[in-house]
């Protein structure tokens, strides 16, 4: 009759105030960590299948300022829209800067102070939630260990007032303390399997969002018009093409 009264329903009935909040704080964890992992992995895919078809859309317009036009949607909600109108405003901006007889940086110089920012705004928006995995990760068990220890103090202490006790009355009570430390556990353990996951693909989502940066300053640089006067670069090798065109502008400079 004594093991029939065990478990996670007794556990729960007979546990003071300080048990509940710990096993409800780790089910708001629980319920935390599992909206950032579906959320940032579902953006992490979403970004994977923009980069082919933003990268492709743009280098096969015949202008630049037509190509950051074809990626097309909201900058907010894509980072290479965001990063092609962005080059083309900072080179814009530079042209405009030299035309009024100011002296601004190079030209290199000041696109990739503008890419660098706003890569730098695309990776934080990236890793947003991040954080909160990490916290939870290293925090859950700990949290999970308290609920433990405070359940097994107050066991013994329930114990020890009732007199002399059998094994199984001791066994009982301690033994439904410690699922709080798996409880801990089943909320850290997918929290760290995720951060390191995303924080991967992170840093693979934002290496390809600096390459197609770079490529589209390379073409800027190699001397692309914003009104469209000019050939442009196509989709094969974009970056090589870009970096030869410069080249060639240099030598002819020269």
């Amino acid at each position: 009759m004594a093991t029939a009264s065990l478990g996670i329903g007794a556990l729960w009935a007979q546990s003071d105030l300080v048990i509940k909040c710990v096993a409800a704080g780790l089910l708001a964890m629980s319920i935390a960590s599992w909206y950032v992992i579906v959320t940032r992995a579902f953006a992490q895919w979403r970004e994977r299948a923009l980069a082919n078809r933003a990268a492709r859309a743009f280098w096969q317009a015949p202008t630049l300022a037509e190509g950051a036009h074809a990626i097309g949607g909201d900058v907010r909600d894509n980072a290479y829209a965001d990063l092609a109108r962005t080059a083309l405003d900072a080179s814009a901006q530079h042209e405009r800067a030299a035309q009024a007889g100011r002296t601004p940086p190079a030209l290199t110089d000041w696109l990739a102070r503008a890419l660098h920012e706003c890569i730098a705004r695309r990776q934080a928006r990236v890793q947003s939630g991040l954080p909160l995995l990490a916290t939870i990760s290293s925090s859950a068990p700990f949290i999970g260990l308290f609920g433990t220890v405070w359940g097994i103090y107050h066991a013994l202490m329930t114990i020890g007032a009732a007199g002399q006790a059998s094994i199984g009355e001791v066994a009982g009570p301690v033994g439904e303390t410690l699922v709080m430390t798996a409880f801990g556990l089943a909320v850290a353990i997918p929290a760290s399997l995720a951060y390191n996951t995303l924080l991967r693909g992170n840093k693979t989502t934002i290496g390809a969002l600096s390459g197609f940066g770079f490529d589209v300053l390379d073409a800027i640089v190699a001397g692309e018009r914003l009104d469209g006067q000019h050939a442009s670069m196509h989709a094969a090798a974009p970056r090589h093409a870009a970096r030869a065109d410069a080249r060639g502008l240099q030598a002819e400079a020269a």
